[in-house]
């Protein structure tokens, strides 16, 4: 019952107790006497003069007897040694009831991230975080990506690129009358008899519009058009083409009498009738499935008459750049020493937006988190970090992750936000600091949820590449999309290529379907992760596998397709 945390924050002083009553009980009985005397000290009261007296004169002020926590301590830990003596002698049942939380890895095997306050000269000198596969990453990232949330909305042109949360029934049937299918003359046909064949007079015509529909008497036909309702008495439609017209209206506008060529015609022929293409109640779309651009999927809602249907919701991306170097890529002017154009951020955006998500613009934060002469006020990073959870799902940074004394999002994450790092550095080629976080939040409502961070290499192209490899899955699970992530094919080489022989390597290049049916690839040149002119022209990543060697002009190899394919067919 001995977990209690106190600190200041802003002049404030902090105290968190055990969830359990008695253990908050016992913990606030052992410190109330003291607050006065801790707040004082918290506002900003002279230290020196607070303790002029001694501590033996503190504790009479504040009516605390000496050793008293001591004494206390030690009754407390008597009793709690007999209750589990008495616990013991009955059997297990009740002995573990006041076991205390074990941890089962030491402390120092635990990777943490720097702790800036401390200095370049206490810095990592290596990543604590361990090397991951690629393939390990994607399952982190599947198992902390926090799961989609659902949400109602109308049926119309929005839905596009959203999946269904629900199954859709069909309030209605499709069609809801008898229908025709051709242009021609609604006839009444008997079973097993010859259809009418002869001259016949029309007695009146249906058109496909919203209108009543008088019945057909025995003896007459109807002039009919494709989809307009067939009037009652009629169970047939003869083609428009195996007729003539017999006879005009004086006024030669209208058929008069129409001569019927057939007596083929069946019961129900031409005629689609109520449900044939949907059945109310019927199961139209089922949970999982996506209305794509195509417009397949949106029709066929519309045409049952489906008003709201429920969806996963997108989650809401925000793009932060990071770094006192970093500034605007459209401030005019030369740039300084030691200035870099921000590259990332409006690339990112672009990515975000052109993968049917929201993006919002977060701007560069500075480095000078921990940096503010005062360890108790956050630094800039951090709060641009709070702010940013509160209005986005998903942050994703590019900056400040390597081993640097300034690459502080890591210890921005764990140590002001709370946040767990699933993994810091992955075995691939660009992109080995990326790092994935999750952090708990509360939002406004008072609703705990978990939000999730990703933080990129600062060199353009591997921003680009990890976000295509790591952040687009995660977007597709946090949105109901399967399979997650870039479709992969088979490519053809059209040039040798070097491997690295430690970490996998994704090549940028430039696929085209050529006459052979068969996807070629052609490396977009050099591949040095800051040189994001490796991404001009560029449609899909090369999947190299570390190796020595290369891989030869001709041999085919996985690549995951970013975008549109050049055709040469």
């Amino acid at each position: 019952m001995s977990r209690p945390v106190a600190g200041v924050r802003n002049q404030t002083l902090i105290l968190t107790l055990p969830g359990s009553p008695k253990g908050a009980k016992e913990n606030l009985e052992a410190v109330i006497k003291l607050l006065p005397h801790a707040c004082q000290q918290a506002a900003g009261a002279d230290s020196r003069s607070l303790h002029a007296g001694g501590v033996r004169k503190l504790e009479q002020d504040a009516g605390v007897q000496a050793g008293a926590a001591s004494g206390a301590n030690s009754t407390s830990s008597h009793q709690h040694e007999h209750h589990h003596q008495h616990d013991h002698s009955h059997g297990h049942h009740h002995g573990r009831g006041h076991t205390g939380p074990v941890a089962h890895t030491d402390p120092a095997s635990r990777p943490q991230s720097n702790d800036p306050r401390a200095g370049p000269t206490a810095r990592h000198r290596s990543s604590p975080y361990p090397m991951l596969s690629v393939e390990e990453a994607l399952k982190l990232i599947r198992d902390f990506t926090p799961p989609p949330k659902v949400e109602k909305l109308p049926v119309n042109e929005n839905l596009v690129g959203l999946v269904l949360a629900e199954d859709v029934k069909a309030p209605e049937s499709v069609p809801a009358f008898r229908a025709s299918i051709v242009d021609g003359y609604a006839v009444k046909v008997t079973e097993g008899s010859p259809s009418p064949k002869g001259v016949f007079p029309v007695a009146f015509a249906s058109h496909a519009q919203a209108t009543e529909t008088k019945n057909l008497q025995e003896g007459q036909i109807s002039r009919i058009t494709t989809g307009a309702p067939l009037p009652p008495g009629a169970n047939a439609v003869v083609m428009v083409e195996d007729t003539v017209i017999h006879k005009m209206t004086d006024d030669g506008n209208e058929e008069e009498e129409v001569e019927v060529l057939t007596d083929q015609v069946k019961p129900g022929e031409n005629v689609r009738e109520v449900g044939s293409d949907v059945k109310e109640r019927d199961v139209i779309m089922k949970a999982g499935e996506g209305i794509t651009v195509t417009g397949g999927e949106f029709g066929l809602l519309a045409s049952v008459g489906v008003s709201e249907v429920s969806v996963y919701r997108r989650p809401v991306v925000g793009i932060l750049s990071t770094g006192d170097e970093i500034v605007p890529h459209d401030r005019p002017g030369p740039l300084k020493l030691g200035e870099v154009r921000d590259t990332n951020r409006p690339t990112l955006i672009t990515a975000v937006r052109a993968s049917k998500y929201e993006a919002v613009d977060l701007g560069i934060a500075s480095d000078n988190q921990w940096l503010t002469g005062d360890e108790n006020r956050p630094g800039a990073l951090e709060e641009t970090l709070r702010d940013a959870l509160r209005r986005v799902d998903v942050v994703i940074t590019s900056g400040g992750v390597s081993m640097g004394e300034l690459d502080l999002l890591k210890p921005a994450i764990e140590r002001s936000l709370g946040g767990t790092i699933h993994f810091g550095r992955v075995s691939m080629k660009p992109g080995k600091p990326t790092t994935f976080a999750t952090v708990p939040f509360k939002s406004n409502a008072g609703v705990r949820q978990s939000k999730v961070i990703f933080s990129l290499p600062g060199n353009p192209a591997s921003a680009v590449v990890t976000f295509h490899l790591f952040v687009l899955p995660s977007l597709h699970h946090a949105s109901g999309v399967e399979p997650a992530g870039l479709p992969r094919a088979k490519v053809v080489l059209e040039q040798d290529v070097r491997l690295d022989e430690k970490r996998n390597e994704y090549h940028r290049v430039l696929v085209t379907l050529k006459e052979d049916g068969k996807l070629y690839a052609t490396s977009t040149g050099m591949q040095r992760s800051s040189r994001i002119g490796s991404f001009k022209g560029a449609n899909a990543l090369l999947c190299l596998p570390a190796r020595n060697g290369s891989l030869g002009k001709g041999e085919k190899v996985d690549a995951l397709l970013m975008g549109k394919l050049l055709n040469e067919m």
